[in-house]
């Protein structure tokens, strides 16, 4: 029962993640130890799986997909994306720079978790590292594109999405924004419990969770180092996009009426440099960045301590 319990915390981190445009529920499952174990369990549900499931063999089937651990860790993800929409609709339309740098504190401090698993670096590990944070800035530079709730394009985007999410390094969320629909589905479909909405993209998430799991569970076995690397750098691009000090160039108009930002500019925090002058945005901001920083530290320390008990 302790197992699963630290299962479903550990799913609730990811679905946090999730949640957060910049963040990736696959960078908290690798810093956290479960990534392969995941990945392993989704594509254990095949034809075998369905043949023990059929022919009432729960026991086995149980055991042959790690059923409980994945649904204790995806239960807590999607506790974690229905509490927590509310409250970051609220926390981002007003506190949008703490947010930022909460999270840009956390990733960073990813970085190094997770590159530290690499057993060895060679030319290719670094070359695959410089490629992954290549990809992520590229993808950072991108313009999102319009809101579009019809069923095929939410079955695209749950697709994507969810690929995406598994990957540490590369935000769900983020990708759904540049698809346009970060907002019709993260947060108003999900505030809303709007199933017209949630159902293909629910559908088209576990079509690209099923397919999507053999082939990273293959590259991640036979090229361990080289995967972690290009995640790794994906991990360091994804920080352009959470940069907490932006300035908006220019928007558009969602179907709701809303304005959101289209293209923004990183810059640098007003009066940066001028040590006389303290803003408490800014104050506020560094140490939150700090904090963000520190929790991966925390999440880091407890699944080691986790591993060397069950060791």
């Amino acid at each position: 029962m302790k197992n699963y319990f630290v299962n479903f915390t550990k799913g609730l981190a990811m679905g946090a993640a999730n949640v957060i445009p910049g963040v990736s529920g696959g960078t908290i499952a690798l810093i956290t130890g479960i990534f392969q174990r995941i990945i392993d369990s989704i594509k254990s549900f095949n034809i075998s799986a369905f043949r023990l499931l059929f022919t009432g063999k729960f026991k086995e089937f149980a055991k042959y997909t790690d059923l409980f651990f994945i649904i204790s860790v995806f239960f807590g993800a999607i506790v974690s994306i229905f509490s927590l929409a509310k409250i970051l609709s609220f926390l981002f339309s007003n506190y949008p720079i703490h947010v930022w740098a909460y999270f840009f504190g956390l990733i960073l401090a990813s970085v190094y978790y997770v590159g530290k698993t690499i057993n060895k670096w060679s030319f290719s590990t670094i070359g695959f590292f410089i490629l992954g944070t290549a990809i992520a800035m590229a993808i950072s530079f991108l313009n999102p594109a319009k809101e579009n709730d019809s069923a095929i394009y939410l079955f695209i985007c749950g697709i994507i999405a969810a690929c995406s999410m598994i990957l540490p390094g590369l935000s769900g969320s983020f990708i759904l924004i540049l698809l346009g629909n970060y907002r019709l589905v993260m947060i108003d479909s999900v505030t809303n419990f709007d199933m017209l909405v949630l159902l293909p993209v629910v559908f088209g998430a576990g079509f690209g969770l099923l397919a999507f799991s053999y082939l990273l569970s293959w590259i991640y076995k036979k090229f361990r180092n080289q995967t972690i690397s290009l995640l790794t750098g994906f991990i360091l691009g994804s920080l352009s996009i959470l940069w907490p000090w932006k300035n908006v160039i220019s928007t558009y108009i969602d179907k709701h009426g809303i304005a959101k930002p289209l293209i923004q500019q990183n810059i640098l925090p007003n009066n940066y440099f001028d040590i006389t002058n303290n803003d408490p945005h800014i104050i506020a901001a560094v140490i939150l960045l700090i904090v963000g920083f520190l929790t991966i530290v925390v999440i880091e320390k407890f699944a080691q301590t986790q591993e060397d008990t069950q060791n």
